[in-house]
């Protein structure tokens, strides 16, 4: 198959108007993270294969602009028609488009894979030179794909209320007493992990996220679920309907958009002879962040309610049966990843010469003998996957395992690759973050080990890091101050020494959902550090 560059630009230069740019984002219809394999359009294009990053394609040019986490990674991965943009060095997408293409330029995305925010900030700053951002009709990208995977009917789990805590009736309860106290008559839910949580069910259409690919629109009397029915168990209908819930097909979703639109979506309303103006809730509830541009098209502007989403905190504030799980799972993952450690340091021990634990390293440490296993940095982590596994409610892992030796405990998102992966070694660190996904909870836990004698640099990188998260840790701070405020606390000590982290300190996480949850920007349980090594 050619370059997807070289496919691309003719349909650009053919549609009409002509396509002088066209934007290539990360997300799919439900601006996620992770997207399944069918909707990794960017990677397709580019061949970057990191979760975060967006591609711009002009009719001479290619660049994809990508966060710290990447920088390595995207170095490596881009072939030299590709130029990599540092966000935070290099000029924003935005700017660099309206600094560098002609006024009038029309750039092109498609709009189920842009939030409003972002495709409004965009549309903000090309006016500036009267250039236009055009809404495509079809995806260019899925035209080319023609290896494209096929979408998978994999089934809708109902999640029971012993692990969700709360039932979907006091759930849409709540929720309609907050469209009600913003005179909105209805909302709509795009994000994957909302909808999940709201109607208790999981799925597995996102590899390591625990979500089905769907909708969910609720008004004040009325609920409905756009999803492929194909995916939908005897078991889940009866779910649906006992809430009161109808299943509709996942493409009805835009359409169904403009009747709640034009107040002819709540039927129930109709029957009751109740219109959305006579009980004065006449606004839609839409997230700026996380609904696409194409469903907030479909909206009178003059009835949009823009505000996050009202789900956003209220799930990531655990109930306490989710506490209940999060605290047991975190055991039987924590008695995981110790099993692991034991397991390997014998296994550095007694293929490689490494001293162990509690005894004063010496000289540098190779395999003993030929015939001993060769512990890789794949085969390790699969170890680690199988003691997990065995663990009550494993469903499992929550995203791909980062098992990383020496220099490439440095790229913060390494993936592993049975082909080019390196050889555990007794004398590099060792780093592994890895999660799993239980059915009463998520977790995310990171270590760093040394076998044998860490360098002084390494032991002060190490020690600055530490100090970073007990200050952290123990900061007293006014109610309101924000977690990007406290974040500059586990930085100090490495700044004393010119050194920095590029990424966040920390993260939420999900119920036996997605391992990265929104609101939360510190979570000091999912970075903690350990030293295997004695000095």
């Amino acid at each position: 198959m050619g370059d997807p560059l070289d496919a691309l630009r003719p349909l650009m230069a053919s549609h009409n108007p002509p396509l002088y740019a066209l934007i290539v984002p990360s997300e799919d219809y439900h601006q996620s993270e992770y997207v399944s394999s069918r909707d990794k359009r960017r990677e397709f294009v580019s061949g970057f294969s990191g979760s975060a990053g967006v591609a711009l394609i002009t009719m001479t040019d290619a660049r994809v602009w990508t966060d710290g986490r990447y920088f390595v990674q995207a170095a490596q991965e881009l072939s030299d028609r590709w130029k990599l943009m540092r966000i935070g060095e290099d000029p924003s997408l935005e700017n660099w488009i309206s600094d560098n293409l002609p006024d009038d330029a029309t750039i092109g995305i498609d709009p189920w894979c842009v939030s409003v925010d972002t495709a409004q900030r965009w549309e903000n700053i090309f006016a500036r030179k009267q250039q236009k951002l055009v809404q495509l009709s079809v995806n260019l990208v899925d035209e080319v794909w023609k290896s494209r995977p096929l979408a998978e009917a994999n089934p809708v789990i109902v999640h029971p209320i012993e692990f969700a805590g709360r039932s979907v009736s006091d759930k849409l309860k709540d929720l309609r007493e907050k469209l009600t106290k913003v005179k909105a008559h209805g909302i709509i839910f795009t994000t994957l992990d909302e909808v999940a949580w709201l109607y208790n069910v999981r799925g597995s259409d996102v590899d390591y996220c625990p979500v089905i690919h769907s909708f969910a629109i609720v008004t004040t009397d009325t609920a409905f679920f756009y999803v492929d029915k194909k995916k939908v168990s005897d078991e889940v209908y009866s779910h649906m309907e006992e809430n009161k819930i109808e299943v509709r097909d996942y493409g009805a979703v835009s359409s169904d958009v403009g009747l709640l639109s034009s107040g002819q979506l709540s039927s129930a309303s109709k029957q009751n002879g109740i219109s959305e103006r006579e009980n004065n809730n006449h606004l839609i509830w839409v997230d700026p962040g996380t609904c696409c541009y194409a469903l907030y098209a479909n909206l009178k502007p003059d009835q949009i309610y823009l505000q996050q989403s009202p789900l956003a905190l209220e799930k990531a504030l655990k109930n306490p049966v989710e506490l209940d799980g999060l605290r047991k799972c975190h055991i039987r993952d924590g008695a995981a990843v110790v099993q692991y450690l034991v397991w390997l340091d014998k296994q550095m021990q007694d293929n490689y010469g490494a001293p162990g634990y509690f005894l004063e390293p010496e000289g540098t440490h190779k395999r003993k003998h030929a015939e001993t296993v060769k512990l890789t940095e794949v085969t390790v982590s699969d170890k680690l996957e199988g003691f997990r596994a065995s663990k009550e409610h494993f469903k499992g892992l929550s995203f791909p395992t980062i098992s990383s030796v020496g220099p490439n405990a440095a790229i913060c998102h390494y993936n592993p690759e049975p082909e080019t992966c390196l050889e555990l070694d007794a004398d590099k660190i060792y780093l592994f973050d890895s999660g799993a996904q239980y059915q009463d909870g998520t977790t995310d836990i990171t270590r760093t080990v040394h076998f044998g004698k860490p360098s002084q640099h390494e032991k002060a990188c190490y020690t600055a890091v530490l100090k970073g998260h007990i200050a952290l840790d123990t900061a007293k701070f006014p109610s309101g101050t924000s977690g990007n405020t406290l974040d500059v606390l586990a930085r100090l000590p490495l700044w004393k020494y010119g050194l920095d982290y590029r990424h966040g300190t920390g993260h939420g996480v999900g119920s036996y959902l997605n391992v990265h949850e929104g609101v939360y920007n510190l979570n000091l349980e999912n970075s903690q550090l350990l030293f295997v090594a004695k000095k």
